[in-house]
């Protein structure tokens, strides 16, 4: 399981072409989660559990010491399977190692319920769909969670 973690102050995320599916978050992390064809809940576990207690958010000296809980934060939760694709070899991502459509499901529903349930505020993107994504990125502040290398 891969995630990228960026830091924003608001985003959006609605279908390609259709303005009044948006849905909206405030303040907080975005989040792209790609789920491999061998991930498991364990995987789940390790990532939203990372992410939870992630520091990357100011202090008062603007240091880099906050957690999303710390800070009231939101999380705009959007899957992204690409983040699957391997390059060796190819210009053309191949996608053999991101998890079929069920277990993908699955397991994002289970990492955004894992969220919820520590009490952070979950806005999900529209799962395998082509979606309009917008943010308002702060930093950058650009963070890369890998199931396999925590």
């Amino acid at each position: 399981m891969i995630a990228v973690v960026q830091n924003i102050d608001s985003g959006s995320v609605s279908f390609k072409n259709d303005s009044n599916s948006q849905r909206k978050s405030q303040m907080g992390l975005i989040v792209f989660l790609g789920v491999s064809k061998t991930d498991t809940e364990r995987d789940v576990e390790k990532v939203s559990n990372k992410l939870l207690k992630l520091r990357v958010f100011p202090d008062s000296d603007q240091k880099m010491n906050l957690d999303i809980k710390s800070v009231g934060g939101e999380i705009l939760l959007i899957s992204q399977f690409t983040l699957l694709g391997n390059l060796k070899g190819n210009n053309r991502p191949d996608f053999t190692n991101a998890a079929e459509k069920e277990l993908a499901s699955n397991l994002y529903e289970q990492f955004a319920d894992k969220l919820t349930e520590a009490g952070v505020r979950v806005t999900k993107g529209y799962f395998g769909e082509h979606m309009k994504i917008q943010v308002d990125l702060n930093g950058p502040v650009t963070i890369i969670l890998d199931s396999e290398k925590l």
